[in-house]
Formats: C-alpha cells, structure tokens, sequence
C-alpha cells in the first residue's frame, strides 16, 4: 500500500449505553434486557477509531462536556493513539451521548443526545487550521454543527485536502455551501432517497442518484447498501462492490467502519476507489460480526489476510 494517510476527522464524540433485547419493545410495553454496556461512540469518533485501526495518522476536530462521559471519551481515544488537539471541553454542555436498542437479529434503534457536538463553533475549527491543512483527507458527518463543517471543508478545499461527507443523519436540503466544497459523498440507500429523492432499488436507480449528486459537483459517490455492498461511480466508472457474506449481530458502526477504514488507504486521485472500497467492505463485515460500536472496529492486522 501506499504510505500512511493522514486525516482530519470532523464531528461527533458520544458514549453509548447500548441495551441488548430479544425484541423491540412496542410503545407501552415493559420488557427484561440481555445486557446492558456503555462504549464509545458518534459517528465522528467511530470513523477516526477505524482510520486509526487501519494505521492512518487520525487527527479530530470536536467537542466533550466537562462530565464523566467526556472523560471516558477522552481516555479512549487517547488510548487508540488519536491527535485530540482540536477537541475542546466545553462547560455547560453534556458530552454527547447515545442510547442504543439491539434485538436478536442484531438490528437496531437509536436515541442521540447532541450536547457538545452542537456547540463548538467555525471559530474553533479556525483555531485548527493548520491540522486540517496537513492532511490528506477530512471526513465530517451530520452529527455536530453545520456551519463548523461547511467552515472545516473550505479550509480543506482551499489547501488541495480531500473531503469526505457522510451525510448521516440525512436532511433533505443539504446547504449548497457544503456541496460545493465536497469531493466525495457516502450516503446508505435511505440517505441517498432523502438527499436525491430517488428510491434506491437496484443498480440504474443508484446510478441515477450518483448523477445527481455528480450534478452537484461530487466527484466521488459511493452509495453503501449493507450485506449487498457498495455502488460507486467517480470520474466516469462505476460499478458495485460485493459485501462479505456474513452473520450480523450488531450492524452499530458498519458505516463508519467502512468510511474510516476505506480513507485509511485511499489515493487522493481516487485511482485505487475499488480497491478501498473493499478494503472498507472487509473492515465492516467484521464489524456487524461483534456488539458494540468502537469495541467492534477490527485492527489493520485482521484485514490483510483475504483482501
């Protein structure tokens, strides 16, 4: 492979209080858990935790509350050998957190409570200007604020720095400011019908979301539809990308599995997007096979055997 990577990662720190159930309670309904865990999570942290699994230099951008979920967040990142400089601890402010239901046939629900993901500021992400500018690639998502993103993204653009949007939780009008300095979108089957108002169902209806999302000038598209894969298409090629065939438990943290592990060995040219795409698609179906978001993540290690 080519030599390390370095990313920026943009966005959400939570813990997670994860509850295992044989079935989702319907409303109303009092019912006996499994288990019960906390672990770390936020689609920010989980991207940079794989990245930095797959032995990419992971820097963050984001925000924990003076609490002892900040403090456990802030321990386990640290732990993973993560560049916490631009993380601030704000007062007054929750660390985020998400309560998560998962049935006996691994699917799941989830509850988010934004708290300091909210509230760090384009001016915070100013003060970082520099680690943005040293990176290759900087990935944000929708978790944490807008206007800190679309602040983070021109500041990448501007220095010739890859950036990556995963658009999860999707909304439907995504601001224009932020289209216009994205390189590559990785939205599943849902987000994309909510972003392009295309109903994914087979391969010439992600095609036709690809093009729209190409009209507003992506490069990049990589559409991820869980146990089927991957569909992309970039400059001209497209195609889908085979899942592994696996037994899912907990799907918690496949997407950001795969966006972290895939920019951990992505070109900035895109040229090797199928092959990083299925490196993605491996670190994943690892993954959906463990419970838990951060504990799932698998190591550079458990990948290079049978790519």
């Amino acid at each position: 492979m080519n030599e390390m990577n370095t990313i920026t990662i943009v966005g959400s720190i939570n813990l997670d209080r994860t509850i295992r159930v044989e079935k989702m309670p319907k409303p109303g309904e009092t019912m006996h858990t499994k288990e019960i865990f906390s672990s770390g999570g936020g689609k920010g942290a989980n991207q940079a935790v794989a990245a930095k699994r797959s032995e990419a230099k992971t820097q963050f951008i984001g925000a924990i509350g003076q609490d002892d979920a900040g403090q456990v967040m802030f321990e386990l990142l640290t732990q993973e050998g993560i560049d916490l400089t631009g993380v601030v601890t704000l007062e007054n402010q929750a660390t985020g957190q998400a309560y998560i239901t998962v049935d006996s046939q691994g699917e799941n629900s989830i509850m988010i409570h934004a708290g300091a993901n909210n509230a760090f500021t384009p001016a915070h992400v100013r003060a970082h200007q520099q680690t943005i500018e040293q990176s290759d690639f900087l990935i944000a998502q929708f978790e944490s604020t807008l206007a800190s993103t679309i602040e983070a993204f021109t500041i990448a653009r501007a220095a010739d720095v890859v950036t990556i949007l995963n658009p999860a939780p999707a909304f439907t009008k995504v601001p224009e400011a932020l289209l216009k300095v994205t390189d590559m979108i990785v939205p599943n089957e849902t987000e994309t019908e909510i972003l392009t108002g295309i109903k994914i169902t087979d391969e010439a209806s992600m095609q036709e979301a690809a093009t729209v999302l190409h009209d507003w000038g992506i490069q990049a598209v990589i559409i991820t539809v869980g146990s089927k894969g991957a569909f992309y298409s970039v400059d001209g090629r497209s195609g889908m990308v085979p899942a592994f065939k696996v037994e899912a438990v907990d799907t918690t943290a496949a997407g950001d599995t795969f966006i972290g592990s895939l920019s951990s060995v992505l070109k900035k040219d895109f040229s090797n997007l199928e092959e990083a795409i299925r490196y993605g698609n491996k670190a994943s179906s690892l993954t959906v096979q463990r419970f838990g978001a951060q504990p799932s993540i698998p190591y550079k290690n458990e990948l290079s055997e049978e790519i």
